[in-house]
């Protein structure tokens, strides 16, 4: 807002109020959206250790955590492969698809708040440096476009959760170059914000590089 306003030499008082119209607005959903936040991770408390070991994967946190548990179970046992997850979700290699849109026709059948997740999640996922996703989407950009990329590493984020809580395994980062204050540094935020939503669970917290 600040830069499309910049070019503005006066701005009216009537303009003045319908931003601060827009501005209560904004600030108002932000606060429902962080009840709502609190009021999930209180009904999901019993599961916060799977909650946790999905917020440690890279490009998730523990708002995707408690979305994906509350639509696939804290073990998703109703799912006994990770292909089996990967088609209920709709996320088919080859897909022209990002987000909900598909760059050749409608998007897959499957479910829709669950492609959004991971694809959120991937795309925060492989900008960051050296862990695993942002590899394969590299491999992956060589001869595909970006939303095809996009949506291959989508595929492998979806086993790779199925895994995470499906065996009740922590994720381990495969990457070649994951820098560790970077690290150190996201498991502290994470800390924070499960102690903010009533979790008492630490996250294993990597150690500062001399």
């Amino acid at each position: 807002m600040a830069d499309a306003l910049s070019a503005v030499r006066r701005c009216r008082t009537e303009y003045r109020k319908l931003i601060q119209m827009m501005l209560d607005h904004v600030k108002l959903l932000d606060e429902q959206m962080e009840q709502l936040i609190l009021q999930a991770a209180k009904l999901m408390k019993p599961y916060e250790d799977a909650v946790q070991r999905l917020a440690e994967t890279p490009g998730l946190g523990v708002d995707s955590g408690l979305q994906i548990v509350a639509e696939v179970g804290p073990r998703a046992e109703v799912f006994p492969r990770p292909g089996n997850l990967c088609s209920w979700v709709g996320s088919i290699p080859g897909e022209q698809i990002s987000a909900e849109r598909n760059a050749s026709s409608k998007s897959p059948k499957g479910n829709r708040q669950m492609r959004r997740i991971l694809t959120e999640a991937v795309q925060a996922a492989v900008k960051q440096k050296g862990n695993i996703f942002e590899v394969k989407f590299r491999k992956f950009i060589t001869h595909m476009d970006y939303q095809e990329a996009i949506w291959c590493v989508v595929h492998f984020m979806c086993k790779i959760v199925w895994k995470i809580l499906h065996d009740g395994v922590r994720y381990q980062e495969r990457g070649p170059a994951v820098d560790a204050k970077n690290a150190h540094r996201r498991n502290q935020k994470m800390a924070r914000h499960l102690k903010a939503v009533g979790y008492n669970v630490l996250p294993p917290v990597a150690p500062m590089p001399s």
